[in-house]
């Protein structure tokens, strides 16, 4: 907020051309160790995501995906409209793709029939929609076998630096360095008003994105309030500080819960888990107040229970957590 208020005064040119601008991309360049990178701010990752897959693949192509990636469930068909019409195949029914899984939905649609799509980009999650966190060498053996395809690789970070604060490596450890082509490096779901970066690690493949931006009305005339949000949040490892703060805050909530015999669904999280309660403590934790998304499964009787997602962030306080915790064991 004092960064907003900052570019706030004076004047400043328009549309990213501005010294604002220039500082974010050549700090983010900076901190992927990337110096060559393309940069550009966008005010939301939906549109990050489905412009950089508009940029990497053609209306014909399929762009793989788990069954439950943000791009397949959650963005209204945005990634399909910006591609003009590629296909997005979950090669699993879960978030977490497997190499087994990707080979086997190639065998079914990448075939080089005319009738087929054929493969276009490989899109990867880390950290995950349900919470879990690819290993650097998951990753890798992922974007090893895109690549053996001719695949671009586009990494939706939209908890991107939840997943590097849980496996203590570097961002371009998580990306160019293991063969990621396009990375989104969310901000908005770590502190930051609404900002994510997309770079691009070949400018040659970057080419189409500023016109795709431009057309689909996601460049901003004021650039420099996304620009002072980006620096803010790099300047000094802040990112790095609201993730291992959020983390840490979800590690506490998962000790309390497993501690009073909760289930726990999420076997590798960052700041994010999904729970299991019994259907009868679920309503009783909403009738007392408690306040988390849930998502109701058919069934009744003494064996009915509720799947339910937390996601702690960089403000979570410690009191705020043993009120819950407290709440559950009253319950349980």
């Amino acid at each position: 907020m004092e960064a907003l208020a900052r570019v706030n005064s004076g004047y400043q040119h328009g549309y990213g051309n501005d010294p604002e601008t220039e500082a974010a991309k050549a700090a983010l360049r900076e901190l992927f160790e990337a110096p060559e990178a393309e940069v550009f701010l966008m005010p939301g990752g939906t549109a990050a995501n489905a412009l950089v897959l508009g940029t990497l693949v053609q209306p014909w192509q399929a762009v793989y995906c788990s069954g439950l990636a943000h791009i397949h469930v959650d963005e209204c068909n945005a990634p399909e409209f910006y591609t003009g019409g590629a296909k997005l195949v979950a090669a699993v029914p879960g978030d977490r793709i497997t190499p087994e899984a990707l080979k086997k939905a190639w065998a079914f649609w990448d075939t080089g029939d005319v009738h087929q799509p054929f493969g276009g980009a490989l899109s990867v999650t880390n950290t995950t929609e349900r919470g879990n966190t690819y290993t650097l060498d998951e990753l890798k053996t992922l974007f090893d076998l895109a690549k053996g395809r001719g695949l671009a690789v586009h990494l939706d970070g939209a908890r991107f630096a939840n997943a590097v604060a849980r496996l203590g490596c570097t961002p371009a450890e998580m990306s160019w360095k293991i063969g990621a082509d396009a990375v989104v490096f969310g901000g908005t779901k770590n502190g930051c008003m609404a900002v994510e970066a997309v770079i691009f690690f070949d400018p040659e493949k970057a080419r189409g994105l500023p016109f795709r931006r431009m057309r689909s009305g996601h460049l901003l005339s004021k650039h420099r309030y996304l620009a002072a949000q980006m620096n803010a949040y790099v300047a000094d490892g802040l990112w790095l500080d609201l993730a291992r703060t959020a983390n840490a805050t979800c590690a506490s909530v998962v000790d309390g819960l497993t501690a009073l015999g909760v289930t726990i669904e999420t076997e590798t999280p960052a700041n994010m888990i999904y729970f299991r309660l019994p259907l009868r403590v679920h309503e009783a934790l909403l009738a007392k107040g408690a306040v988390y998304y849930h998502m109701p499964e058919p069934g009744d009787g003494p064996d009915a229970s509720v799947r339910a997602r937390l996601v702690c962030d960089w403000n979570l306080s410690e009191e705020a957590v043993q009120r819950f915790l407290d709440l559950v064991k009253s319950e349980i």
